[in-house]
Formats: structure tokens, sequence, C-alpha cells
């Protein structure tokens, strides 16, 4: 599964001259161009909106609630990444077209409305335009995977209709149609994306870590891999269900535990001098870390804000820039190496988690100031990865191939 590039044939002269208002523009060629370009911008925008709403700098209109901030940093950022990726990976692993040109314009300004609508005018129109984008990029997704009979991956799909149900639980507890906290559906999200994160990165962890750092030998295990999605599947559905923490907190420490054998298995002391994979290695590490404070949230030791920002800073952000330059780097032709741009982002990602974690379990009079630190730390990595590869998203591949 890995995302390398794979012999194509040359791009056509067209898509080297289009405007990029037309579907022959480099940037509608294939499907990780324009959703990682605009995630990062996203992403550096959304967090200090929410925070100055937060902190009462926003009023009126302008101002943003709890809720759109959870939402929006799960459904609208990392949702794009995802079917950026899975597109992109589509392609490599069945040789058909996965959405491009008209196709993927569509399903970006699809993805484009939702952000607009529920900021300026958040109702019913504009939560059914939000939950439309999921269905509508998993159906391509599907009928690639099944005419090329790649039923290994299908499972990807189910999981996208996963986050589609989520999505739609949200909206409809959101308007108070269910008796339920907007927040069960958001967090039910985030352990999907764990799940995938976990799948994803137990098959090309390993492998990126054989190809890329000298001397290592890294042990894959697919039992195991397999044992820890299943651990934290079912420690996700005990905390969902609101199981007592004699039950959800064994579940998650072992999926913690499984996940970290995994971990060490991969020889992650051995990518210390190669930044495209010792952030890969630090991210998982943190699902680790974030099923065992979910553990702890399950008993009351932390919040639940701890465990979740666990997993969504330090695991999902960390290994979306991890992937998202990677695989922009593999796809447009270029050397698969870090330079100083990336590890910059890189740290300012983990250690915008480390703030934010202790903003979350750190005495009263850090709150402000963590949540401040993680706030810029975090955009300003979004800002480095949008300024950066924004030319590479942008234009032909530099081998003169398709995508």
């Amino acid at each position: 599964m890995a995302i390398t590039p794979i012999s194509e044939p040359s791009l056509p002269p067209a898509a080297k001259t289009a405007a990029p208002w037309l579907p022959g523009h480099a940037v509608w060629q294939l499907g990780f161009r324009p959703f990682y370009l605009l995630a990062a911008m996203f992403a550096a925008i959304s967090v200090p909106l929410w925070l100055l709403s937060y902190f009462g700098v926003l009023q009126g209109a302008l101002q943003v609630g709890l809720g759109w901030h959870m939402h929006e940093m799960v459904f609208g950022f990392a949702v794009a990444v995802v079917v950026g990726f899975l597109f992109t990976a589509g392609r490599n692993w069945t040789g058909l077209d996965t959405p491009r040109g008209a196709h993927l314009m569509a399903l970006v300004a699809l993805w484009l409305a939702g952000r607009v609508l529920l900021y300026a005018t958040p109702g019913l129109f504009a939560a059914f335009v939000d939950w439309l984008f999921l269905p509508l990029a998993a159906w391509p997704l599907l009928l690639v995977l099944q005419r090329s009979g790649n039923h290994r991956n299908l499972f990807l799909v189910g999981l996208l209709a996963l986050l589609a149900l989520a999505n739609g639980l949200y909206h409809v507890a959101a308007f108070g149609a269910l008796a339920l906290s907007p927040a069960v559906p958001v967090q039910a999200a985030i352990l999907i994306i764990v799940v995938i994160e976990s799948v994803i990165g137990a098959r090309v962890i390993p492998m990126f870590t054989r190809n890329g750092a000298p001397g290592a030998t890294p042990v894959s295990n697919p039992r195991r891999a397999l044992v820890a999605v299943a651990l934290m599947a079912a420690a996700g559905i005990s905390w969902l269900a609101g199981l007592p923490g004699v039950v959800t907190a064994p579940l998650a420490l072992c999926a913690a535990g499984v996940s970290l054998a995994n971990l060490l298995a991969w020889q992650p002391q051995r990518t210390l001098r190669v930044p495209l994979l010792w952030i890969l290695h630090l991210s998982y590490a943190w699902i680790g870390l974030g099923f065992v404070l979910l553990a702890l949230a399950s008993v009351h030791i932390v919040p639940a804000s701890a465990a979740f920002h666990a997993l969504t800073v330090g695991s999902m952000a960390g290994l979306i820039i991890g992937m998202m330059t990677r695989t922009t780097l593999g796809h447009t032709g270029r050397p698969l190496k870090a330079g100083k741009a990336e590890a910059c982002m890189y740290w300012l990602v983990q250690l915008g988690a480390v703030a934010r974690l202790l903003a979350a379990v750190g005495p009263a009079p850090l709150l402000v100031p963590a949540l401040v630190a993680a706030g810029a730390l975090w955009s300003l990595a979004f800002v480095l990865y949008a300024v950066t590869y924004a030319p590479f998203l942008w234009r032909p591949r530099v081998d003169g191939k398709e995508g």
C-alpha cells in the first residue's frame, strides 16, 4: 500500500497549460492535490478562529462554538485529508482512476460549501450539504475497488460509511432531535479514524522504515496488528456506550500495550536521523498514549479531552502531516527526502500536541498559555505546509507523468 510513484503515461500537454478553473489543470489530476492544500489552509485558520471565540475576542455572527470546533476538526479537516489520501492510494492499488478533473472539482466544491455554510448559515441545509460529502466521496472509491477485485481494502469504504453515519448523528443531536451529546458521534469519528491510522500504519510504517532507515530490520506482525485494531474498537465501543471504567480501562490499556508493542517491533530508534520516518513512529506512539489516557478518563483520573486531544493532535495530526509531505513528494515526482521545512512542521505539530495535553491535565494557571501555545504551534505547522507545498500541489509532476 505504499504511496510511491508508479509508471504512468506522460501528462497531456493540456494539463500543463490549463487555467486552474478548468478540469485539465494539474491540481485536479489526483485527489491529494486539492484536498491536502485546502485541508492545510483550513487547519491553519479554524483553530485560531475557535480560540478567538473561546476567549471572547470574536462576538456575534463571527463567533463559533465548541460544537463547530469539534465537528470541523474531524469532519472538515481530517476527513478531507483521509479522502485525498484514499483517492490517491486507491489509484495505486487498482490502476484505475479515482475522481479527477470535473468530478474532483465537484467534490472539492461540495466540501468547501459544507465549511462555508456551517460557519455562515448553520441550519438544516448546511448540515445536509456537509453530510453529503462523505457518501459521494466513498462511492467512486467503492466502484474502483470492486472493478479491480481489490477486496482487501473494501473495509475502508465501510469505515467511510461509519464516518458518514457519525456525521449524521452529530447533526441530528446538534438540532436536539436525538437525546445524545453531539460530542459522542465526534468521539466515535475520532476512534474510527484512529482505526484507519492503525491499519494503514501497520502496513506502511515497517516498509517505509526498512526502505529508508539504514540498518533497520523492522518486524511486521499482521496478527498482532489485527489484535491491536480489535482492542481499539472494543475499548472505543465500551467508552461510547458509557460502560463502567472497570470494563473500559482494561480494554483501553490492552489496546495501548499491543499498539506500542507493534511500534517497538518497527525499530523507531533507527529512524531518528530520518524525519520522514520518525514523524510516523512518534505520531503512532501517541495512539498508545491516547488509549492509556482513555483508560484513565474512564475511571475519572484525567478529563476525556486529554485522551481525545492526544489521539487527534498527537496521533492524527502527526500522521497527517507526515503522510501529506511524503505523498506530496512522491506523487509530484520529487525525492522522498525531508528538509528543514518538513522537520520544522513535524516539530511544531508534536510540540503543539504536548502543549494541548498540558492544557488538559496541567494546573489551572497554565490553561490559557498552553492553549494559546498549542493553537499557535498547530497553525504555524499547517501554514508552513501550505506555503512550502502549494507550488508542488499546483504544478504538474516534475517527471512529466500523470497525477
